[in-house]
């Protein structure tokens, strides 16, 4: 049984940036970045595994202005994230953990912890960057990875 997680990216943190900056200064961060980590601006001799992490980064920056750069999307995902808070502050926390704290499934390529209630925690490694919150299989408590 699969767990539902809080994995939505702070586009804000892509950015370098805040909820309380103002568009202008949300726009000249991402220009920044933009110039930064564009693919036209890389040098010819940097590694191709470090041209396609800074390709992928560049992605990031541009969704994320997508998003920021635009009032109302800027508007919905505040919003968003403000229910999100919401939600988070009054789930149980079960406890704060690290991911060595849990354990290693080699064939599932996964950490799992067991829940109070008989359920488990289940991370997955493809996840362990995004995850900060993970809900029980079985019951309504929260862990969440430190």
């Amino acid at each position: 049984m699969a767990c539902e997680r809080v994995t939505q990216k702070d586009w804000y943190r892509i950015l370098g940036a805040k909820p309380s900056d103002s568009p202008t200064e949300l726009k000249r961060k991402y220009q920044k970045l933009a110039l930064l980590y564009h693919p036209d601006k890389q040098k010819a001799d940097v590694p191709a595994g470090e041209v396609e992490k800074r390709v992928q980064r560049f992605i990031e920056i541009d969704q994320a202005w997508k998003i920021l750069g635009n009032e109302e999307t800027k508007q919905e995902y505040d919003l968003q994230r403000q229910r999100e808070d919401n939600l988070t502050n009054e789930w149980p926390l079960h406890a704060q953990i690290s991911l060595e704290e849990m354990s290693w499934n080699e064939d599932d390529q996964c950490y799992t912890l067991a829940c109070r209630c008989g359920g488990n925690y289940t991370v997955f490694k493809s996840e362990t960057k995004d995850v900060s919150l993970v809900c029980c299989d079985m019951c309504s408590l929260v862990i969440e990875i430190l």
